[in-house]
């Protein structure tokens, strides 16, 4: 068992001179954790593979945890998540690269993902809807242009350009769909910050990304972009705020522990710090916050719910039993319950695996098959009154997936990170 942060990856592997990794580098891990880690992962990937369109590459927004999908509650469409795409798309070179299918589909679903979003999707200046129909692209949900659901969409997409480099097709148009982009035009007249979305019936969003949250990604992304790149200045231009629970201390906006997730999935943070004042680690900023959730749950929330205990915690954005909520801790969301999600540690995996993995291994052991089924774990459950979740999210599984395989392999950073406009965007803002 990983007894301590130190024996997580025995060195990170940053992108300081701005050349490619030269090689990804894995945890050590216990043959026992390993095999729970592989079914975990293979579980998640399941998702992506059966739900998401073989046509379009657009993956569903979620599905039952059975496999079947969701009711139609759109006029009868399937409704896809743009960001859970990103998710699948790097999904896809994980399973490719672990040989739970053939290098060949991989490749197939990749290009048919990638020449859709660079040919016939519909987008505005290279932004994509938050929600679209699985089999035709067509915007469902009367949503927006989304800044960060097309950011973890790109995460996806530039993944793909470097796990499979020798792939012309996908290379091309990779580029041609980052390339697009026109961050500037995000912007919406502020000179660095950059705005939430767009929305064709009534215009902008009236909020930006000015506060420290999930956004770091979609930062990278226009500050490197090739051919409408954001001032480096606008990195500095968004709020930070810190917070302390105990002993740890940490920026944060909500208390979703996704926010300190995301955007790690792809940029390897480790070993890299700011060198212009406020000087953040980024990295150790979401293990602070991640201890700090699980200390919350022993010291605070576990004298109302009992069953919550130093294995058995998690809060992030979920399903519940009275609907969709974007709860966390600390602090105390008022629609707390006592549910627990398998995400908030799951995607920690990359930062705490010792206080991760044990959490995620408790729900199965004490729970099995009533939480963990065809795609690992339901959306959430709560351990007090016996609701469990009949579907899986797709951001949530996907989140999973890609921190757990970084843990294990760093495979993710390491394709992501190959990217030569991700080590410029991190030279000019000094994040060396």
């Amino acid at each position: 068992m990983l007894s301590s942060a130190v024996s997580f990856f025995p060195q990170p592997s940053p992108l300081s001179t701005g050349k490619s990794p030269a090689r990804p580098v894995a945890a050590a891990l216990s043959p026992a954790e390993d095999a729970f880690l592989e079914d975990l992962e293979q579980r998640a990937f399941q998702f992506f593979r059966e739900h998401s369109d073989s046509g379009t590459g657009l993956t569903l927004d979620r599905a039952h945890t059975n496999g079947t999908t969701v009711p139609p509650t759109d006029g009868g469409y399937n409704v896809a998540s743009t960001a859970a795409t990103g998710f699948g798309l790097s999904g896809y070179c994980i399973a490719a690269d672990r040989g739970w299918i053939t290098p060949a589909e991989a490749r197939d679903h990749v290009r048919a993902a990638l020449d859709f979003f660079a040919n016939r999707a519909v987008n505005v200046n290279g932004w994509f809807y938050h929600w679209m129909d699985a089999a035709t692209g067509a915007r469902r949900w009367s949503s927006e242009i989304s800044s960060i659901d097309t950011a973890l969409l790109l995460g996806g997409v530039l993944t793909a350009r470097q796990c499979f480099a020798d792939d012309a097709q996908i290379a091309a148009l990779a580029t041609q769909i980052y390339n697009r982009v026109d961050f500037a035009w995000m912007l919406n007249g502020h000179p660095f910050l950059l705005s939430h979305g767009w929305i064709p019936e009534s215009g902008w969003i009236p909020y930006r990304w000015d506060t420290y949250s999930e956004h770091l990604l979609l930062y990278v992304l226009a500050i490197g972009s090739p051919t409408h790149p954001i001032s480096p200045r606008a990195w500095y231009a968004w709020q930070r705020t810190w917070y302390q629970y105990g002993n740890y201390k940490y920026l944060a906006a909500v208390s979703p522990l996704f926010i300190h997730q995301y955007s790690h999935a792809w940029i390897d943070f480790r070993g890299r710090r700011e060198h212009r004042p406020p000087y953040v680690d980024y990295f150790k900023n979401s293990v602070a916050a991640t201890y700090a959730q699980r200390q919350f749950f022993i010291d605070v929330l576990s004298l109302e719910f009992p069953q919550y205990s130093a294995t058995l915690w998690g809060l992030t954005a979920s399903d519940s039993a009275n609907g969709y909520v974007g709860w966390g801790a600390p602090p105390r969301h008022p629609s707390t319950d006592g549910s627990v999600v398998p995400c908030a540690p799951g995607g920690s995996l990359m930062f705490a695996p010792e206080i991760a993995l044990p959490a995620l291994e408790e729900m199965k052991t004490r729970f099995g098959a009533s939480v963990y089924g065809r795609y690992g774990f339901a959306d959430a459950f709560n351990p007090h009154t016996g609701w469990v979740d009949g579907d899986v999210i797709g951001i949530d599984l996907g989140i999973t997936l890609l921190s757990a395989e970084n843990l294990r392999s760093g495979k993710n950073w390491f394709w992501f990170m190959r990217n030569d406009e991700i080590g410029q965007a991190l030279r000019r803002i000094s994040l060396i």
